[in-house]
């Protein structure tokens, strides 16, 4: 059995400089740049993110959509 999930990864650059991700399974599959920047905007002008002091999310800087597929050889988890 294959299964195939994708899901929307949204990339930011946090108060320290180092890039964070943002992981979202169950977004919205045909989303518009513009939709998707506007969002990460309203995140970043939130400030309800920090951890350990740092804002995570304080500046937009890519978004994707991934596919995983996931091919099963065997799964006898349903006997256990």
């Amino acid at each position: 059995m294959t299964t195939t999930t994708k899901t929307l990864r949204l990339t930011f650059k946090n108060a320290k400089n180092k890039k964070v991700n943002l992981s979202l399974p169950d977004a919205a599959e045909n989303l518009t740049e513009n939709e998707v920047k506007d969002a990460m905007n309203e995140m970043c002008e939130a400030n309800l993110f920090v951890k350990e002091e740092v804002d995570q999310y304080q500046t937009p800087l890519s978004a994707q959509y991934v596919e995983r597929t996931v091919t099963s050889v065997f799964d006898d988890s349903e006997k256990n």
